[in-house]
């Protein structure tokens, strides 16, 4: 083969030295970047992972505030709701009422035709088991001791009979859901 004239031909020490001392400064570059740059990295790499702990914490404390948050509102609502159904059944049997005090007036009256007063008998004996159903007592009255909590005392008597602050008279039955007052029993009470 035939050499390009237009190289200088290197005797083969030449060519050693100068193919060894290329790569040693490369490795020796690369080495002492490594040194300059080592403990930097390694102080960016932990300040990353901190920055990462942290980052994570503070959603961590989000996500347990959110669901906190979640879980009031939530209970909120659902008291909100019973709530709100409590106070509506209550407005609707404080409606029905008048329609029991009839009822009751009606079947206090003397009637000669049984059949229409045994009508109004079952009429009221299945409103009494409607509001049964839904919950709803009558406020035991007379001869129990007076309460003003469930009884409204509109007359005081003396009855040497009767032991003191006894019921001695209801006019209008009172009515309750379990210690909720929807209507107070109208009494007259002794001594």
């Amino acid at each position: 083969m035939a050499k390009n004239k237009s190289t200088p031909s290197l005797n083969k020490d030449e060519e050693e030295k100068i193919s060894v001392k290329p790569e040693d400064e490369v490795v020796d570059n690369e080495s002492e970047a490594e040194n300059e740059s080592g403990p930097s990295e390694i102080a960016q790499n932990e300040h990353v992972e901190q920055n990462s702990a942290e980052l994570l914490s503070a959603e961590k404390d989000r996500y347990l505030r959110l669901a906190a948050e979640y879980d009031n509102y939530r209970k909120r609502s659902a008291k909100e709701r019973e709530k709100i159904y409590t106070e509506a059944r209550t407005d609707a049997i404080s409606k029905l009422l008048p329609v029991y005090d009839n009822l009751e007036r009606a079947l206090k009256m003397e009637c000669s035709d049984e059949s229409y007063y045994k009508g109004i008998e079952m009429i009221m004996i299945q409103l009494t088991e409607t509001l049964n159903s839904m919950g709803v007592q009558e406020i035991p009255a007379v001869g129990e001791t007076f309460d003003p909590n469930r009884h409204n005392a509109v007359m005081k008597i003396e009855d040497p009979d009767l032991g003191e602050n006894i019921i001695a008279e209801e006019f209008q039955k009172g009515f309750a859901i379990g210690d909720r007052v929807i209507r107070f029993s109208t009494v007259v009470v002794a001594n």
